[in-house]
């Protein structure tokens, strides 16, 4: 295995050169990127909004407001189709989701029938919409009378429509302010997912695409006075409706001239003679025609701008305006009046978007995470890279070439895909960083056993690798089960966290036994060595014969009394559980100047009565973390963010928030739970194929245990358990599968050679062969998680701090729950140990004494 034909070389190093050709841009800022050659890649990672500041919004669309709408425009026909057939009817009125009216002439009933028929008539709802739906049906409850229903194929093809025409118009909207590379798609059936990196005023925003932008020309009614109306009572035809800045009503005729539809163009400018800022606007010819035409027909009467039901402006009409051009003036500013021209220009959206979930970052907060984040990531490699040197000598320098190369090689498949890198994503680069190492460790540990067996310096290198090659497979193959099912249930950097760790394990896989192999083959045959090189320091000293199943009753115990105070603490203290999953407002500021005011802050904001309040220190003296608990609506919650927002304003800056409203705060602590039964159900089917039901189960009650175990400590230490909580306790759950498989791979070997051996000395000797490589990948990867912990920030502390605890509990569960379950369940049927279960001292040593040459 240590021979690579020349075409294997060159196609190793033509992948290992790709990567680190393409993931190089990287490293170099965007200026001096373009003042090199277009030959060369120049594409660069995009990074998240946790990293280079933006806003991540979440919108709705209410079925009910689609049902609403679709049931106003079902009456309005009812009632012209049985006008226009000449058939009288009375009783016309809506209910839920459909129309009742009654013939007042029974004979005229089919007549009716027939009238109305074009209201059933299907529609096409697309290439991949199911061919055709019928919108409406009709039926007859009791004589006399119809009923005209909404059906629910009808419903879902409106709200299926209704997504995909709002996608395209925040699309518009957001294209016309100049952003980079924003992401707007659809999510679920009635929602759409808007992220604007860069982008310094989220207010602006929402403001941008939350409008319907519904633009219409009436006529002012003129009959009655205005204050007569709203006194009394306004005629059929009219209706009463508020200026803009609410301090004028109007009374405007309900039927449109002409609506917002018609508009080809719309651009803000200032008028010539007043120097205003205002909106010019020009129709289409159909429009223009109409406009004309009214405008001709109404001279010396004003006409009312209405733009979501409020009145923009009501000039009067001193002549004709033929050109289907004109203008809009009032209280604008150069920036309202620019964002109005591009709602205008983008077009009404079909209903009304609601934001359910809001996360914010500011620039500067940006610039810190990816400071913090590169920092972090250069301690945590040289930790690594120091640690292998120390630890292996030699083979540590060749472990961190290709640990080099494997992350290039991840930066450049991220860069390649067009992926998103987020904090969390950072902390899934070092966390492979951590986990990549182990490959190597078990493939060097595996060498030593077999020289150490006797053979020859190239023998135990090939040997080595070649038995290794399960175990690795198999131990990556289960974190990346873990990996695959966080990307499909996570959301946002939770997401980012799961691809940057599965392309980190597939990259991992390459490195180990392609790479690396090559590069030792390299300096076998350059070195010509005699022995294998040794580290300076021993941290495992070989022929350990330490008797871990003595303690496996002692461990039992302490697990379940652990175990049991956990589950006691979640069910009495409970979670500290944070606004993902009980929704409400998360917003870190930081004070303009000198230290932050804690009480001040919770009195500002406890006078404007936004439910409860919670203002702690975050990290440095100026900064600070404001907390407000869910409001019984969307709405509501998103307005009391405004709110203190606009409070803080003058003296702090605003560095990141985060609103989730009590539907999404729900559907997320479904998705979290869903996600580690799903992620532990897909390993124990994995380990049961490979392995046997025994090695399955086994597994699972470990990890079962290390979850547990977990939850305790979020619950005694009262961290926040939050999205990032359920990827850590993901990433752990595949960090202990992936320790309890190497155990469980090398119990399974000697299985086979020793058919005879009691279990519990086995169980010993496998674990004594496999101990160096545990607290050698655990070093490791706790190396690279302190380095995140310490330097990688505030925001991310708490998700390192639990990983850190994870893998200290993963490692314990794999040695002292996962090993003695299979005594448990009776894997080798027969005598437990070679004095039928009470253990000696030295029942390890007897296991060893069997395999003749086996140190």
């Amino acid at each position: 295995m240590l021979y690579f034909a020349r075409w294997k070389t060159i196609l190793i190093w033509l992948v290992v050169l790709a990567g680190v050709v393409v993931a190089a841009p990287n490293l170099v800022s965007q200026e001096r990127l373009a003042g090199l050659p277009d030959w060369l890649p120049k594409r660069q990672m995009t990074l998240g909004l946790d990293l280079q500041g933006g806003v991540h919004l979440l919108l709705e669309i209410d079925r009910d407001d689609i049902v609403e709408e679709r049931l106003r425009t079902v009456e309005s026909d009812v009632r012209q189709y049985l006008r226009e057939a000449g058939i009288g009817y009375t009783g016309l009125v809506r209910s839920d989701t459909s129309v009742r009216v009654r013939i007042r002439d029974a004979g005229q009933l089919a007549a009716a029938r027939t009238a109305l028929q074009p209201l059933t008539a299907p529609v096409n709802s697309g290439l991949f919409g199911g061919g055709t739906v019928s919108e409406v049906a009709i039926n007859e409850p009791e004589t006399g009378v119809l009923n005209i229903g909404l059906t629910d194929s009808g419903i879902d093809y409106r709200m299926s429509s209704a997504v995909a025409q709002s996608v395209e118009v925040v699309r518009r909207r957001i294209d016309e302010l100049g952003t980079t590379e924003p992401t707007i798609q659809r999510q679920g059936s009635n929602r759409v997912l808007v992220q604007v990196p860069g982008e310094a005023d989220p207010q602006r925003v929402k403001d941008l695409i939350g409008q319907t932008a519904r633009l219409s020309f009436r006529m002012v009614d003129t009959s009655i006075p205005v204050q007569e109306a709203i006194n009394g009572r306004p005629p059929a035809t009219s209706e009463v409706l508020q200026s803009v800045e609410g301090d004028q009503p109007y009374l405007v005729e309900i039927r449109e001239l002409v609506s917002g539809e018609s508009l080809t163009d719309s651009q803000a400018g200032f008028d010539q003679r007043t120097n205003e800022p205002i909106v010019t606007f020009r129709f289409d010819s159909r429009g223009a025609q109409a406009f004309g035409a009214a405008t001709q027909q109404n001279v010396g009467r004003p006409f009312a701008i209405v733009l979501d039901n409020q009145v923009i402006s009501a000039p009067v009409i001193n002549e004709p305006i033929l050109g289907g051009s004109g203008q809009i003036s009032g209280s604008f500013t150069p920036q309202t009046a620019n964002d109005l021209a591009i709602l205008l220009r983008a077009g009404a959206l079909p209903a009304d978007l609601t934001v359910v979930e809001e996360r914010a970052v500011g620039p500067g907060l940006g610039a810190d995470s990816i400071a913090a984040g590169q920092f972090a990531s250069i301690i945590g490699g040289l930790l690594v890279v120091v640690f292998m040197v120390v630890a292996y000598g030699q083979l540590g320098i060749i472990a961190n070439i290709a640990l080099v190369a494997n992350v290039a090689l991840i930066i450049a498949i991220l860069t390649f895909l067009g992926a998103t890198l987020t904090l969390p994503g950072i902390a899934g680069i070092i966390l492979t960083m951590g986990m990549a190492v182990d490959s190597n460790v078990i493939i060097y540990e595996r060498v030593k056993e077999e020289r150490r067996q006797g053979r020859s310096l190239v023998q135990s290198l090939d040997a080595g690798f070649s038995r290794a090659m399960a175990t690795v497979l198999d131990a990556n193959m289960t974190t990346l089960i873990a990996a695959v099912i966080l990307f499909y249930l996570g959301s946002g950097p939770v997401r980012g966290f799961a691809i940057t760790l599965a392309i980190g394990i597939v990259t991992t896989v390459f490195t180990a036994f392609t790479l690396t192999r090559w590069l030792i083959a390299f300096w076998l045959r350059r070195a010509k060595p005699k022995e294998m090189p040794k580290g300076m320091v021993t941290l495992v000293p070989p022929d350990t014969k330490i008797g871990f199943m003595r303690w496996r009753k002692a461990a039992f115990g302490f697990s379940i009394v652990s175990s049991i105070a956990a589950i006691a603490m979640f069910f009495t203290m409970g979670l500290n559980y944070g606004i993902d999953f009980l929704g409400g407002s998360s917003i870190e500021v930081r004070a303009q100047s000198g230290a932050a005011d804690v009480a001040d802050v919770r009195n500002r904001l406890g006078s404007l009565q936004i439910g409860e309040v919670q203002v702690q220190e975050f990290g440095s003296e100026s900064d600070l973390l404001v907390r407000i608990g869910s409001a019984e609506d969307d709405v509501t919650t998103q307005a009391n963010v405004t709110a203190a927002q606009q409070e803080l304003a003058s003296d702090y800056e605003i560095r990141r928030v985060e609103v989730v409203g009590p539907t999404v705060s729900s559907e997320l602590a479904l998705a979290g739970t869903i996600g580690v039964l799903a992620a532990m159900a897909a390993m124990l089917v994995y380990i049961w194929l490979r392995f046997e039901w025994h090695f399955g189960l086994g597994a699972i009650a470990s990890t079962l245990h290390d979850v547990i175990l977990m939850i305790g400590f979020f619950v005694l230490f009262g961290i926040e358990f939050n999205l990032t909580s359920i990827a850590a306790i993901l990433t752990i759950v595949g960090y202990s599968i992936n320790d309890t498989v190497v155990v469980y791979d090398r119990v399974r070997e000697n299985l086979r050679r020793y058919k005879k051996m009691p279990l519990i000395e086995l169980l010993d000797l496998s674990m004594n062969q496999t101990l160096s490589r545990t607290v050698l990948t655990g070093i490791t990867t706790l190396l690279a998680l302190t380095a995140l912990y310490l330097f990688g920030g505030e925001v991310i502390a708490s998700f390192t701090l639990a990983m850190i605890i994870g893998i200290v509990v993963g490692t314990y569960s794999s040695i002292f729950i996962a090993g003695p379950m299979l005594v448990l369940f009776n894997l080798r049927p027969g005598a437990l140990s070679l004095d039928d279960g009470n253990e000696r001292g030295s029942t390890t040593e007897g296991a060893i004494d069997q395999r003749p040459g086996t140190a």
